[in-house]
């Protein structure tokens, strides 16, 4: 098993089996509890305009995300785990447009199975895929640290590699939440000056769950979505 951890939002050259994308602040962290809150799946957009395109074919459809941090006037949900953890999403189905867990996902779609996750469903998803797709295989893994410059999707991705290779301990959990909260990404949620950013949010980017399931993205469609599945 051969695993490699990239920082960026751009295409990797090199091709891989297994690609996981990390988004810890805050595109797949705000996934993650949407489909605890209900949602069926996800679908990624690749601009705005298309975003709003497909929920103009179909207004039902809830879009979500952001532009460099900062809500999308017209969308539905903006980029926020605290907001979207206040929300009834069952039966629904959302849009998701961000800056760089989206775009370095629709980047990454060459290979044969392709996850996203942020912190708080890391363990979980890096263990998935060592007991259901590694065993006794030689598997090529690239981890994707969507954000070029944050320490949060580097130390969750340093996290996923030793659990994925059944290395000791070289990283605790404990310094992972410490390095995701320190990292320049999160500095803006401190800010007073910032109220557009929750400092509830890092609350909830923090939680390590394990409820059971994983975040797979389906390339069968057109546009490619997050889907849920389960782990047992």
């Amino acid at each position: 098993m051969k695993v490699q951890i990239f920082r960026s939002h751009r295409p990797i050259k090199q091709l891989a089996d297994i690609t996981i994308v990390i988004d810890v602040i805050r595109a797949f962290t705000v996934a993650h509890y949407a489909f605890l809150r209900g949602a069926e799946r996800i679908f990624l957009a690749k601009t705005v305009d298309q975003a709003f395109q497909i929920k103009h074919d179909y207004p039902k459809y809830l879009l979500a995300g952001e532009v460099n941090g900062f809500a999308i006037e017209g969308f539905d949900l903006d980029n926020s785990p605290y907001n979207i953890i206040q929300k009834d999403l069952r039966g629904n189905t959302l849009v998701q447009k961000t800056t760089n867990g989206v775009r370095a996902t629709l980047n990454s779609l060459e290979c044969d199975h392709l996850f996203v996750t942020g912190f708080t469903n890391a363990r979980t998803t890096a263990e998935y895929i060592k007991d259901k797709l590694l065993s006794g295989k030689h598997a090529t893994i690239h981890i994707i640290a969507s954000h070029p410059s944050g320490d949060d999707d580097f130390a969750c991705a340093e996290y996923m590699k030793q659990i994925l290779k059944g290395e000791t301990e070289s990283i605790s959990v404990q310094e992972v939440m410490n390095r995701i909260k320190s990292s320049h990404v999160a500095q803006k949620f401190f800010d007073s000056d910032k109220p557009e950013f929750k400092s509830e949010d890092v609350i909830y980017i923090l939680k390590e769950l394990d409820r059971g399931f994983v975040m797979r993205v389906n390339q069968t469609d057109v546009i490619p979505m997050i889907e849920r599945v389960d782990t047992c």
